[in-house]
């Protein structure tokens, strides 16, 4: 898959993901927190499917 998720995109879902799943792992926030896997593995992997899917494209490289 190519990529489609750019720089500040890319850091703002991984972000969100750690946060996610850190309070999730302290109890802070329900069993709902792990889904800040998804913002997490799309931000490292530079690729998000539903972007795909959509047809839109945040990264510069083509």
């Amino acid at each position: 898959m190519k990529a489609n998720v750019g720089g500040l995109d890319k850091a703002l879902r991984i972000t969100a993901g750690v946060v996610l799943i850190a309070l999730a792992a302290t109890g802070t926030v329900g069993m709902w927190g792990w889904i800040g896997i998804v913002p997490l593995l799309t931000g490292l992997f530079s690729v998000c499917p539903l972007y795909s899917l959509l047809g839109i494209k945040t990264c510069k490289v083509s």
